[in-house]
């Protein structure tokens, strides 16, 4: 999977399933697969795309905010397929959040990256649809089939609810809107929910009597704790005349800056300006790798690097002429070190394990790279290809594909007898090989 969280997101295209249901087995597969047949009124159509998905002949998915698409080739005829579903406007977000945020449950699960199946009663009380409905979902596909929907659009119909059987917050996105971006304005709708609510209790408590001035207090401060809690799920960059519904006080002016740190000649340190400037780069890509993890954005915090990755790295900043000789010298193997920086210049920290580290991808890994290639090969017949692990090379071509832990692909070149990595990596196995293949 590749993409980011509001706008289009590319899937690799799903290998065979023959044998195998159609129809999506999550909830939400399970509703996106009913509405469309209830919404269809042809049946030979729905049956011939059922049919059609489970070869694995369809190439990569790509959804994007009301759009999915994908391509594919009838023998070898290429064609491409496009799905529209209609975007929800303004309003009806807006309105969408503010039934949703009468719904704790639903609001819990949608915070924590969940579509929950609860939403759908907030979105009829909205008068929104989620799901799609009569002439909501457009086809179009430029085979040279009659057939409408044809079987390559319907195919990408059922393919769509396998999709999100992995990932149902795709749903929002087909309707305009990525996860971040739905989750931002819920906690914007929930925190002003809070602030008015908190307002108007306010205004209660100045006609209430003496007797009710402990009841008074009290829900002040159950509101009060309520939009604290909200307010720690604000989204980065709210105006604080927003939050507080006046502007902040200026700030006091600064203090003077201190003096200039007394001068040393670097000629007796032996720290020139280019050492520094990489230690503070690496120390900025390492900062950034952290907050990568602390934000949700890795699943693991980087690792910590021993001394030979930390010798790769350092080679592949290309210092000074003087330093390189150094390290080359140090590790014992000079070419070894050269393959290793140039693979970290590549592909980073990830491209250095997929260097030096064979290991077993997943066999559903293995089968969408092979449809991928299928799909995505322009002449005559791919060339045959030697599986070893994750390495895929071609025979007699000196050339090879790794396939990496992190999902991507990453190309490699034979030469003197060894392989050295030969461009960055992609996602798309394809696309890497035709690189190759012209480079």
């Amino acid at each position: 999977m590749s993409g980011d969280e509001t706008g289009a997101r590319g899937f690799p295209a799903f290998a065979a399933r023959r044998g195998s249901r159609a129809r999506g087995q999550s909830w939400w597969g399970k509703a996106w697969a009913d509405a469309l047949e209830d919404t269809s009124l042809e049946e030979d159509a729905l049956k011939n795309g059922r049919a059609y998905a489970r070869t694995g002949r369809l190439g990569p998915i790509t959804v994007s905010p009301g759009r999915i698409s994908t391509t594919g080739y009838e023998g070898d005829t290429p064609f491409k397929t496009v799905l529209t579903l209609e975007q929800l406007d303004e309003d009806d977000w807006e309105s969408l959040w503010e039934k949703t945020a009468e719904r704790p449950d639903v609001v819990e699960e949608l915070l924590a990256g969940e579509l929950p199946p609860d939403l759908l009663e907030a979105a009829e009380d909205a008068r929104v649809r989620l799901l799609p409905g009569y002439g909501d979902l457009e086809a179009d596909c430029d085979c040279d089939a009659f057939d409408h929907p044809c079987k390559h659009a319907a195919a990408l119909c059922y393919q769509a609810s396998w999709l999100l059987d992995e990932d149902a917050m795709l749903l929002l996105l087909l309707r305009g809107r990525g996860a971040q971006e739905a989750q931002d304005e819920l906690r914007s709708v929930l925190l002003m929910q809070a602030i008015l609510g908190g307002l108007g209790d306010e205004d209660e408590d100045e006609d209430d009597t003496d007797t009710d001035a402990d009841a008074g207090a009290a829900n002040d401060e159950a509101q009060q704790e309520q939009t604290q809690a909200a307010a720690v799920q604000l989204p980065d960059g709210t105006p604080a005349e927003e939050v507080f519904g006046r502007a902040p006080a200026p700030l006091p002016e600064l203090p003077p800056l201190p003096g200039p740190p007394p001068g040393q000649d670097a000629s007796a340190t032996g720290v020139g300006a280019d050492p520094l400037e990489q230690l503070v780069t690496t120390a900025a890509v390492r900062a950034r790798e952290l907050l990568a993890y602390t934000h949700g954005f890795t699943a693991e915090p980087p690792a910590p690097l021993d001394l030979w990755r930390d010798c790769v790295r350092i080679a592949a900043t290309r210092p000074g002429a003087q330093v390189l000789a150094r390290l080359r010298e140090a590790c014992g193997s000079p070419q070894q070190l050269d393959r290793a920086a140039e693979a970290w210049r590549l592909g980073g920290s990830a491209g250095l394990d997929v260097l030096e580290e064979a290991w077993t991808p997943p066999q559903a890994d293995i089968a969408r790279a092979r449809t991928a290639l299928t799909a995505g090969w322009e002449h005559n017949e791919l060339p045959e290809l030697e599986v070893r692990d994750n390495r895929w090379t071609l025979a007699g071509t000196g050339l090879q594909l790794r396939y990496g832990r992190d999902g991507r692909w990453y190309p490699y070149r034979q030469e003197d007898g060894r392989w050295w990595p030969a461009a960055a990596p992609r996602h798309d196995p394809a696309e890497v090989l035709a690189e190759l293949l012209d480079g």
